[in-house]
């Protein structure tokens, strides 16, 4: 070495550091394939239950609609005290239910099951009709509060009442549903927790359980097929 040159060596734990730090700094092949599979794993069951659901819908659109018999001609008075009745509903596909407004038991959840079927029908004409089974408690005013609760679209969805014999004989011999006055019992109505599905010709094409949770699910299912096997 000539004097007044100096030579600087890296000592080797030095050199050792700055490759480690480097090799940190550059992800591994394993590292880099673990995020991606955390990423694809929720896409993918994502994608598995969409799929599933588009089969449970393509199999609901194939079901056959039955026939269950026809609704005979009737008259009532709706929740605004208007004459309302089956020349109202002449040529529309209707869904039918029997409440009462002061029900401690299911009526919230059939009433619920009918307000969730607004959305999903709103752009068609297909009518909701709610009979109350306590029509002397039920007087229009009260059924117009209980509409106002629910958020009953106006014209879409109608609260009925009237004389009691031709509700409970709606009930009992047109929609073969059970029905009593809870006069043999507790003292308050017992109806059943049942929609049911009218075509545009007045035949019942379908009964559905609203205690059922696939209940709507079903329902607009069918009420679909009888749109396109009835259009207006």
């Amino acid at each position: 070495m000539r004097c007044g040159q100096r030579t600087i060596q890296r000592s080797p734990p030095e050199i050792m550091n700055t490759t480690s730090a480097t090799m940190n700094r550059v992800p591994t092949r394993s590292g880099i394939a673990w995020k991606v599979t955390l990423i694809l794993i929720p896409l993918i069951t994502l994608g598995l239950l969409l799929w599933l659901r588009q089969l449970e819908v393509n199999a609901l659109r194939q079901r056959t609609v039955s026939s269950y018999g026809s609704v005979p001609p009737f008259q009532l008075v709706n929740q605004n005290g208007h004459p309302f009745g089956s020349a109202q509903l002449a040529g529309k596909i209707w869904i039918a239910d029997f409440i009462y407004t002061t029900c401690p038991g299911p009526c919230p959840m059939i009433s619920s099951r009918m307000s969730e079927l607004q959305k999903p029908l709103e752009k068609t004409d297909v009518h909701l009709v709610s009979f109350s089974v306590d029509p002397d408690k039920d007087t229009p005013q009260v059924l117009r509060s209980y509409a106002e609760k629910w958020q009953a679209e106006p014209g879409r969805w109608d609260f009925l009442t009237g004389p009691k014999s031709a509700i409970y004989k709606l009930s009992h011999d047109a929609f073969k549903l059970a029905v009593s006055d809870g006069s043999d019992a507790q003292g308050i109505p017992v109806h059943s927790t049942r929609m049911v599905l009218v075509d545009r010709h007045g035949q019942i094409r379908g009964y559905y359980d609203a205690t059922e949770a696939d209940a709507v699910t079903k329902l607009v299912a069918d009420t679909n097929h009888l749109l396109r096997e009835q259009p207006k």
